[in-house]
């Protein structure tokens, strides 16, 4: 059979990787376009509303002063002319419209708010609109304005007919100030193509045509659009402001007569279509490294195997010695294969004995407060008994078998952790809960001077968890708030339960409250809130603790389903902890 050269396999798999990586950056480059143009529309469609809101606002405005009497009455009178001047001017001013005027039906301005109205209002399209009866808008530039657009509302009179035309002009330049340099660039063209209005004032009074765009100076600036999965990609070099491929988004406006455009910048989707592809190929070339080199010693292999059996047939003579070094090969693969599995054994024995030394440091930490608080009874025992009081040595010493047992428990919650099993959750009073961690750091709390003010309430307060590892949870809790206020005058620890409640209306459904109990200190507070349950992270000298409490109480809240949070206040540091209640469903 004739053989494929490796030369050319190697050639083969490399175009087969190259091809599905540039299949996997036009798939992620396609689908970042995509998410990217989604937020592009959102904004483009938000710029939109602000401006065709903020101008409706003029609309309205000249709807009213149509049929204001000041100005239906207007005639040759000066008293009626001045009063209708104070009427505009003041709705100048309250609305900040740059110019409000009105005209009658052959275009001559009866009143006007600053006297800075066009001399050919008569043959302006919005006023002829206006005389037709419907409402006249229009835009252009506006002497001393600059850009402005007009709103022109027709006046009728008593007899039906139209009398006169109410103008405003509307400024443009304030609704542009809100988004002006924000990004993505939003470009407002009216019918003509013309750039009217942008938050990218380089390219105001722009044209937009079919070769591109051109400047106001008639210079023509080609742009090469792309389409990728049904996106359009402008590639352009005439702005530094705009991106050089930018996703290009539209927006018809009928309402003022324009249409937006949005340019988004495209190389964030360009940079994401490329991590896709380079960790794809990344991974077939890691993959197909494994193959060839698993392949090579297959073939290494083969070929050693077909020269001993060449050697065999070709020297029958010598089968003897072909025999001897046959069985010394075998024997030397079984001693490496016998190697081999020594080596599996250590490396796994080597990986308990690691799993161990990771797990030493949590087990002496969950340990040392019981046995502690057992040593601390023990002694308090004895003292009793010389004391002839062996009614609380007594007490003491149920309390120490309660402390061993709970040693118990938290040894076979860590085996059971160790073996990914976990305690299962039931109906845990937090009450009791409570008091059984405040009854174990009690004497601690005592000998640092720590006044703990928890008031615990009258009726139990049931929620989801563990017993033995929520009794952990409060502990870490009051000792790193002893811990934090050592060295101080004032030490306080108030502890307080909220109840929470479940929901009535969907009981399968999530709590809409949970139970919450904080724990508050009056101590200098929290350096880094955000690390401050990371494993090993401490605050503490060197010595005085592994900084693995918050982080075990982190992640047993974690798995009841609950919530832990750090928070710093004007008193000390608070840390609070969020619980489901318990419910029938539950």
């Amino acid at each position: 059979m004739h053989k494929i050269p490796r030369a050319l396999v190697v050639v083969l798999f490399l175009a087969l990787v190259s091809g599905l990586g540039a299949f996997v950056w036009r798939s992620g480059y396609a689908q970042a376009l995509t998410q990217l143009s989604a937020r592009g529309q959102a904004d483009l469609a938000l710029a939109s509303d602000r401006l065709v809101a903020e101008l409706q606002r003029y609309r309205s405005i000249a709807v009213l002063l149509a049929d204001h009497p000041a100005l239906t009455t207007l005639g040759a009178d000066p008293e009626t002319r001045t009063q209708a001047e104070a009427l505009l001017l003041e709705s100048a001013d309250k609305t900040g419209a740059l110019e409000i005027f009105y005209a009658d039906a052959r275009g001559q301005v009866l009143a006007s708010a600053l006297g800075a109205y066009p001399e050919d209002v008569f043959d302006s399209p919005w006023f002829q609109r206006a005389l037709d009866g419907a409402l006249g808008l229009d835009h252009g530039l506006h002497a001393p304005f600059g850009r402005v657009f007009y709103y022109a509302t027709p006046s009728f009179g008593r007899d039906g007919k139209i009398q006169g035309v109410v103008t405003l002009v509307v400024p443009i330049d304030t609704v542009e100030e809100e988004w002006r340099g924000a990004r993505p660039a939003m470009l407002f063209r009216d019918q003509a193509g013309q750039v009217f209005v942008t938050n990218r004032s380089e390219l105001l009074f722009w044209n937009r045509d079919a070769q591109g765009l051109s400047s106001p100076d008639g210079t023509q600036h080609p742009l090469t659009p792309q389409w990728v999965a049904g996106h359009e990609i402008w590639h352009q070099r005439f702005s530094p402001y705009i991106p050089s491929a930018a996703l290009h988004i539209v927006q018809p406006l009928p309402v003022i007569g324009m249409t937006g455009d949005a340019l988004v910048d495209a190389a964030p989707a360009r940079r994401l279509a490329a991590l896709q592809a380079a960790v794809v190929v990344a991974l077939c070339l890691v993959f197909g490294l494994m193959l060839f080199v698993a392949t090579e010693r297959r073939r290494t292999l083969a070929q050693a195997n077909q020269d001993l059996e060449h050697r065999v047939g070709a020297r029958t003579q010598d089968l003897e010695t072909a025999n001897a070094a046959l069985r010394y090969e075998i024997t030397e693969r079984q001693e490496a294969e016998t190697a081999l599995r020594r080596a599996q054994q250590d490396l796994v024995q080597a990986g308990k004995l690691s799993a161990l030394g990771q797990m030493s440091a949590g087990i002496s930490h969950e340990l040392n407060q019981p046995l502690m608080a057992i040593r601390q009874f023990a002694e308090n025992g004895s003292a009793f008994l010389h004391r002839g009081k062996p009614e609380k040595a007594q007490d003491n010493l149920a309390r120490i078998a309660s402390l061993s047992q709970r040693a118990a428990r938290i040894i076979k919650n860590l085996r059971s952790f160790a073996r990914n099993e976990n305690e299962p959750m039931g109906q845990v009073d937090l009450v009791a809960v409570i008091d059984q961690a405040v009854e174990l750091t009690e004497t601690r709390l005592k000998s640092d001077a720590v006044q703990l003010d928890w008031q615990p309430l009258e009726t139990p307060v049931f929620a989801k968890g563990g017993e033995v590892r929520l009794t952990q949870v409060f502990v870490n809790l009051i000792n790193n708030a002893a811990d934090a206020m050592a060295g101080q005058d004032q030490k306080q620890i108030t502890l307080r339960l909220t109840p929470g409640q479940v929901s009535d209306e969907a009981p399968s459904q999530p709590p809409s409250q949970p139970h919450c109990v904080t724990v508050q200190d009056t101590g200098p507070g929290i350096e880094d809130p955000e690390r401050v349950f990371e494993p090993f992270y401490s605050t503490k000298e060197v010595g005085e603790g592994m900084g693995l409490g918050l982080s075990i109480s982190y992640g047993l809240v974690q798995s009841f389903g609950g919530q832990i949070r750090g928070a710093i206040t004007e008193q000390g540091a608070r840390f609070s902890v969020e619980l489901d209640p318990w419910s029938k469903e539950s």
